[in-house]
């Protein structure tokens, strides 16, 4: 997923950043709205509201008039006037500084995943794969895969963005459900397990220094 972050403290986008790219995003930056709006396009926008030639309301306006793109305003300017202002504007989210990463990368999920108008058990089709969510089960050519319950939870994580990289972080969040960070060696015997039952390793790629991503 490609996120804009449209700051022009460096102190904050910079951390912010590189915290992003370590979830395995891919990072465009911006620091004044005339830079925010000649940007290419990306698949999300964080959008700080205090410019230094641009009122970043106007700036959320101008981006809402032009796209659908997902815009979360993340801004020191807290008041309700604010918020009710932004959101009417089409902002989908807002974050009031300070703010922990993990709740906005939570809140980023969140948002791209009402934007995508993906169901949570709804079924996703990924070139020949498919993985229904609700029935949980899996099939590749029309033939079923038969996996264990955390397999098809880890193939379900990553079909849900596919071509996204995931950290193993995250995998552990969502899949195990544990912030533990120590060794992460379970996750890739899942891999091994689902790329072999799948019939084709090149379905699961890895991401050196991140995690892993269902190929798109």
């Amino acid at each position: 997923m490609r996120v804009l972050i449209v700051e022009d403290e460096e102190t904050i986008a910079e951390p912010l950043a590189e915290g992003l790219r370590r979830e395995g995003f891919e990072v465009e930056r911006a620091a004044s709205g005339a830079e925010a709006l000649a940007a290419p396009a990306v698949d999300l926008v964080l959008l700080d509201l205090r410019l230094p030639d641009l009122d970043g309301l106007d700036v959320c306006r101008e981006l809402r008039a032009r796209s659908s793109v997902p815009i979360i305003v993340v801004t020191a300017r807290g008041e309700e006037a604010d918020r009710v202002v932004g959101l009417e504007l089409g902002a989908d989210d807002y974050v009031v500084k300070p703010f922990g990463l993990r709740e906005l990368i939570a809140r980023i999920r969140a948002v791209s995943r009402r934007a995508r108008g993906d169901p949570a058990d709804g079924v996703v089709r990924v070139g020949e794969l498919e993985v229904d969510r609700r029935a949980r089960r899996a099939r590749v050519r029309g033939r079923e895969v038969q996996l264990t319950p955390k397999e098809f939870d880890l193939l379900a994580a990553l079909a849900r963005d596919p071509g996204a990289a995931l950290s193993r972080r995250r995998l552990l969040e969502e899949v195990w459900e544990t912030s533990w960070y120590g060794s992460t060696k379970t996750i890739d015997v899942h891999v091994a397990a689902l790329r072999r039952k799948l019939g084709d390793p090149g379905w699961i790629e890895t991401v050196r220094g991140v995690g892993f991503r269902l190929r798109a």
